[in-house]
């Protein structure tokens, strides 16, 4: 079940979509991991990015921030 967000003004979306979405290359760098794994991971449906463009994708960084948790946790 999907949240609703709203915003009450143009600057508050800019800030959220500033402060909370990324796009690959970012979530490369967040998680430490190659292009292929990334697609793997989508593939697997492990990561849903919230738009997919013909270059690029983006996500919710708290989903990839999640996802790092977890790879960090197992490696302990």
């Amino acid at each position: 079940m999907a949240s609703e967000i709203t915003f009450k003004s143009k600057d508050e979306l800019t800030a959220f979509i500033v402060n909370e979405v990324i796009n690959t290359t970012e979530a490369l760098e967040i998680l430490g991991c190659s292009r292929q794994n990334l697609n793997d991971l989508i593939k697997r449906k492990v990561i849903t990015p919230i738009k997919e463009l013909p270059r690029d994708r983006l996500f919710y960084k708290s989903d990839i921030l999640k996802r790092k948790e977890q790879v960090e946790k197992r490696k302990r």
